[in-house]
């Protein structure tokens, strides 16, 4: 099958791609031109006809990728017109008519892309976030993981592994040839030192599902407090509503920023307090619940009535700034409990120190920054696998110390497919060749 689609997005633009990709790709090009494809990777200026009738519909570059040097590693063609809706709808309804041409499904090129051995999943996952991406850093977090450095490494895990299993594998097959010393040694330094790599990614405080999905910001604190003022000042527009009376705020609302190129998603919760409204008390639960899942908590109090006991010590224990609101009718000066926390005064109706407020939160950021010799995880399916990996590589070093080579050996078969379903890679055959190199099985 033969699939197309726009590839350029949908509106109205300059120029519009058209992208085709399969088998009948050159016969899309021939009915569409009345000429044969033209030279690959060339661009070439050609006139686009109705297919029943040669009606000219417009002029457009045409350009040929001959599989299977091509994205989708199948022929795949581009064609390249003009933006208008009117245009790309005829075009499309031209190459719906040619035999086993259809509408590509939602990230279908990229699919093909990976069925056909040109790009792992890895990168099949970056090309879609480098799409996304909203902000510089989720751009550069893209661009590093389809750099292949993340590929690299776990596809070095995984040979490592496989190298391993083959010695255990031949065990199994020939238990009368005892493995030498220095061998079991080997098997069990390898294996421990592969866990400890994955343990050491592990412990990574999630940056790169940070980067990827937003920066968590729980503004929280008691009621009338100026909690969902300084959402809307922070994100300058009406997202929350303010109200001088107590409890208005009954549900979690939240805005997305940009800060200085970091993606943070800020959430203005229901003031905390004492309250009989049973709907109330499920907004204040979702606050705490907010809170406890957030990146960074802006615990925000009145200056008339700062008040650190209960709730709100246990808010600034852990990733928290104490931000004091109205600090302009403060008639003295703070106590010295109060300062020990990180802080900010503030004032909302004077508009003061919300600039010394914004760089104590990019502070923070920064402090979440790539670094290029980080292994990034930005899925929970990367963790997930990483963890079961781990888990298997455990029981796998228990097992083996006690020579239980059957059990141990499907222990690491089970880490070995973990490693490999991160990047898309599950081949038996692999382990086939890693076992025939190594040994003279059959001499």
């Amino acid at each position: 099958m033969t699939i197309y689609a726009l590839s350029s997005g949908p509106g109205v633009s300059g120029v519009a791609i058209i992208r085709i990709s399969g088998p009948d790709a050159s016969n899309a090009i021939k009915s569409l031109t009345g000429k044969n494809i033209p030279k690959p990777r060339m661009a070439t200026l050609r006139k686009i006809n109705n297919i029943n009738t040669s009606e000219l519909i417009d002029e457009g570059i045409i350009l040929w990728f001959p599989g299977p040097q091509s994205y989708t590693g199948e022929d795949m063609a581009e064609i390249h017109i003009h933006g208008g809706k009117a245009v790309v709808l005829a075009v499309q309804n031209e190459i719906s008519k040619i035999k086993n041409c259809r509408l590509a499904d939602p990230g279908e090129f990229t699919k093909l892309a990976f069925q056909n051995g040109k790009i792992n999943l890895l990168k099949a996952e970056s090309i879609a976030d480098l799409i996304s991406a909203e902000t510089e850093i989720q751009r550069l977090q893209a661009l590093k993981i389809m750099k292949g450095k993340s590929s690299d490494k776990f596809n070095e895990l995984r040979d490592k592994l496989l190298k391993i299993l083959s010695f255990i594998e031949a065990k199994i097959d020939f238990p009368e040839e005892d493995l030498p010393e220095e061998n079991l040694k080997k098997i069990k330094q390898d294996s421990l030192d592969v866990l400890n790599e994955i343990n050491k990614i592990l412990n990574d405080q999630k940056v790169g599902e940070i980067i990827r999905e937003g920066f968590k910001i729980a503004i929280v604190g008691p009621t009338n407090a100026g909690k969902s003022s300084l959402l809307n000042n922070l994100s300058n527009r009406e997202v929350a509503i303010v109200s001088e009376i107590a409890g208005t705020t009954r549900d979690v609302v939240e805005a997305h920023l940009n800060i200085d190129g970091y993606p943070v998603i800020i959430s203005d919760t229901a003031g905390i307090r004492d309250s009989k409204d049973e709907i109330e008390k499920k907004g204040i639960r979702l606050s705490l619940k907010k809170a406890e899942n957030a990146d960074l908590k802006l615990v925000v109090v009145d200056a008339k009535s700062i008040d650190l006991s209960g709730f709100i010590s246990d808010l600034l224990k852990k990733d928290g700034i104490l931000v004091i609101n109205k600090s302009d009718l403060l008639k003295e000066k703070l106590d010295s409990e109060i300062l020990k926390h990180n802080h900010v005064l503030i004032s909302l109706k004077k508009n003061l120190n919300l600039d010394l407020l914004i760089s104590k939160i990019k502070k923070i950021l920064k402090g979440k920054f790539i670094n290029e010799e980080d292994i990034l995880i930005t899925r929970e399916r990367h963790r997930q696998h990483l963890v079961q990996c781990a888990e298997y590589l455990k029981n796998f070093a228990d097992k083996n110390d006690k020579k239980d080579f059957d059990k141990a050996a499907e222990d690491l078969r089970l880490a070995t497919k973990h490693l490999g379903m991160i990047v898309g890679k599950v081949d038996v055959e692999e382990l086939l060749g890693s076992i025939f190199n190594d040994f003279c099985i059959g001499k």
